[in-house]
């Protein structure tokens, strides 16, 4: 059997910073949800980014969750959301019983389109919030989507989960908009296995949040509740985890981008391949390296030819609009989305693989032209 070559799989620290955060976590008997790893996860990772607070949860999802709900989305809200995303994205403004509006892509970024965007706040002008993704660790043109939030009074939500290490001119992305939010799943640039974070500028919303993900519980000598609560806090054992991955970040990012650049170079001259775009004022993650075909080869002649191998490759991600569950919601914009989603591929990008194991990739990729 061909070894298994992931997507992107969960890649600890070869010096094992991770185990000696969780071991003093251990050691201390200190593995309930809250702890000391947890603080220094938020710090440390408050710190990395630039942002003056962070909330340390347990998921991506509960981030976005929190964040609509201490920007004050409820029933009936109108929320705009990037349409070409994971569900997560999308899931939480359902639970705040607010109603998404989906927004195009653009083919310079693939995320959320500014003028798809502008159409849509003047459709919808008493809209509440704006979620934007970025996608596959590619920022998002956020002058111009911050410049029409703050026209609109609008609060903006950045959806970080793929692009913790991205930089738009300079600052990392998430730390543009009022909340940000990033995942630790372990398919992600780093991970606890699972967990998420909430940034913001803002210190009181975020204490809130805390508040809100450990069950709303009062001060007071006996268990009292004034408010729905949510159990989203992270584990302290999670959380050292996500220190110590912390530490190795930068060197991920820059197998990341290694990764990436093998592939165009070795792929990016076949007919109909375009790979995901790259803009002079973005410093990409390269979360996972995607391309879109226009050509004779299709997207599912690479999967099927990759798993043939016992190699891990996937569609570029279904947009909302087009999902069963979310279909009945407004979309605004063309089909840029749509067509990213048919032509798209996302590319063995795992950060253990070998110059053998991406040359062999290459070498099963490359010979679908010879054959069509």
């Amino acid at each position: 059997m061909n070894e298994r070559i992931f997507l992107s799989s969960p890649h600890m620290s070869d010096e094992g910073y991770e185990m000696e955060y969780v071991k003093e976590a251990f050691d201390t008997n200190w593995i309930a949800p809250l702890g000391e790893n947890v603080n220094g996860f938020e710090r440390e990772l408050a710190e990395k980014v630039g942002s003056k607070a962070a909330a340390a949860l347990s998921s991506g999802t509960a981030a976005i969750h929190l964040a609509l709900k201490a920007a004050g989305v409820g029933e009936g809200d109108i929320v705009f959301c990037s349409t070409l995303t994971f569900s997560a994205t999308a899931n939480p403004i359902i639970y705040q019983n607010a109603i998404p509006v989906f927004i195009d892509s653009d083919y310079e970024t693939w995320n959320m389109c500014p003028d798809a965007l502008e159409e849509a706040f003047q459709k919808y002008p008493e809209v509440k919030a704006v979620v934007l993704v970025h996608l596959y660790g590619l920022s998002a043109d956020m002058d111009k989507i911050v410049e029409l939030c703050k026209k609109n009074n609008v609060v903006l939500i950045e959806d970080a989960a793929e692009s913790l290490g991205t930089y738009y001119k300079g600052k990392h992305t998430g730390t543009f908009g009022d909340y940000g939010i990033f995942s630790f799943n372990g398919n992600k640039i780093i991970t606890t296995s699972g967990g998420g974070m909430l940034v913001s500028n803002n210190e009181e919303r975020i204490a809130k949040a805390r508040f809100w993900a450990t069950q709303s519980r009062d001060q007071a000598r006996h268990y009292q509740h004034s408010e729905l609560g949510f159990n989203y806090r992270m584990s302290n054992v999670v959380a050292g985890i996500g220190r110590g991955q912390l530490k190795v970040l930068d060197q991920r990012v820059e197998k990341k981008r290694y990764i990436y650049e093998y592939y165009k170079r070795a792929l990016g001259g076949l007919e109909g391949v375009e790979f995901m775009p790259s803009n002079e004022w973005d410093e990409p993650n390269y979360w996972l390296s995607s391309m879109a075909l226009t050509g004779k080869v299709r997207p599912i002649d690479i999967f099927e030819a990759l798993e043939d191998e016992n190699i891990e490759s996937r569609p570029i991600w279904k947009p909302m609009h087009m999902q069963p569950f979310f279909e009945k919601y407004d979309f605004v914009g063309t089909n840029v989305s749509e067509m990213l989603f048919e032509d798209g591929v996302c590319l063995p990008s795992d950060t253990k693989m070998t110059d053998v194991q991406l040359a062999k990739i290459v070498e099963i990729i490359k010979g679908l032209w010879l054959i069509k």
